[in-house]
Parts: C-alpha cells; structure tokens; sequence
C-alpha cells in the first residue's frame, strides 16, 4: 500500500466538503488491505475524495519504524519503546497527512490507529492503558476516528494467511507475525474489548467470512454514516 493512495479534491467531494476519518483494526491476516481497496474505490465512484493512508509507514518517521520492524537482526524493542515509537509517528501522521485531508473534505481511511497501540502494547504487552491514552492524547490531540471497522478471526487462521501471502509476494512479514499464538490472542480479545467500551464508533465483522459479503457490510456503515446508500 502506498503512503497516500489517492487524493481527488474535486467535484462533487470538494462541494461537499464531508470529511471523515475511517480506521480499519484486526488481527494479522484479518484482510484489511483488500476492504479498504474497495471501500476506496465505492467512496471514488460515488464522487468522495479519500485519502488511504496507514500506520506506521505514512510518513517519513514511520516508513523508518516500518523498516526496523521488518529487520529480523534488529535487537526487539521494549514493549514501551515501541509504544512510545508508534505514538510520535501518529503525532506526525495526524498532523501531517490525516487532519489536512480531512481539512480539506476527504475521507481519510487508514489501515490502523490508535487502537492498535491499545491493543498490542497495552493487551498484548500488557502496559497500562491509561498511560498508553495519556500518550495518544498528547500524539493526536484528541483527534478520533467516526467509525473504526474491526475485522475479526483466529489469530492462528490470521498469522497463515498472512504467512501465505509473504511466500505469494503479496504481502510482507514483521516481528510482531513472529510472536506467540498467545501474544496474539491477547491482542484479538484486547480489539474485542475496546469494541465493547465503544460500540457506537466500532463496527466488528468476522473476516472469516466471503470477501464479498464483508465489502457490502462495510459499505452498508459507511453509506449510511455519510449519507449515501
């Protein structure tokens, strides 16, 4: 996925002026990549500009996190090193990609946010969630998605699809598809419980099911949130 995908800034969108911000969570594997495709291309065709974006790797700061993930011979990270990594690439990202487009009457989609880091370093890691909001505050200034579409699957059907796709060429590996199939489970159940907080922004779908069905479900809360059916 590119760092921005798409801006279109024109006709019927930039009339509008409608901007929104869409955030895709899930498991490793849980195909957030082919659903934001779509919706993407659903939301152009219907006249919206978007923008599709992603964490880490929209910036210059988070394309470097990205690569030192992906560094098999890179000592691991703190569990608070990485938080605190991913929190000053969202700073940048929030200020730099996502409240401009948003500005200027995009629909903003980006492949993870926040809740990531709620997820993987405060269940998975298990660093304290309140501390871990403190930091995001400060990082987005409040900034939060209308409405986060979390994918859900089995961790262990997640990490083999996500091994398949490496071995395809479609699809890269990091160090976190290398930790325990418990690590991962207590990052599926921390996505289930934020869903549970907040389940006014949160739509959660079984990503084990057709990728058809899953783009009509998708786009029936999109549609209906900006009005178009």
């Amino acid at each position: 996925m590119a760092v921005v995908d798409a801006v279109h800034l024109g006709g019927l969108a930039a009339e509008a002026a409608r901007g929104c911000f869409i955030t895709f969570e899930g498991p490793e594997g849980a195909g957030k990549t082919t659903q934001i495709r779509r919706l993407q291309e659903r939301l152009e065709n219907e006249g919206f500009a978007v923008v599709v974006t992603r964490e880490p790797g929209a910036t210059t700061l988070g394309q470097a996190l990205r690569r030192l993930m992906l560094d098999g011979d890179q000592e691991p990270l703190a569990p608070a090193a990485m938080a605190l990594l991913m929190s000053a690439d969202r700073a940048q990202h929030v200020a730099t990609v996502i409240r401009p487009a948003l500005s200027m009457g995009a629909v903003v989609i980006s492949d993870r946010y926040a809740d990531s880091t709620y997820a993987y370093q405060g269940y998975g890691e298990g660093l304290d969630l309140g501390e871990l909001r403190k930091i995001t505050h400060l990082a987005t200034g409040g900034l939060e998605p209308d409405l986060t579409v979390l994918l859900d699957l089995e961790p262990a059907l997640g990490i083999a699809r996500k091994r398949h796709a490496h071995r395809t060429g479609r699809a890269e590996l990091n160090s976190m598809d290398e930790r325990s199939i418990e690590f991962h489970r207590r990052v599926r159940a921390g996505f289930k419980a934020l869903a549970q907080e907040d389940p006014s922004r949160f739509v959660v779908l079984d990503a084990t099911g057709p990728a058809d069905l899953l783009t009509m479900r998708i786009w029936k809360e999109v549609g209906e949130m900006i009005g178009v059916r």
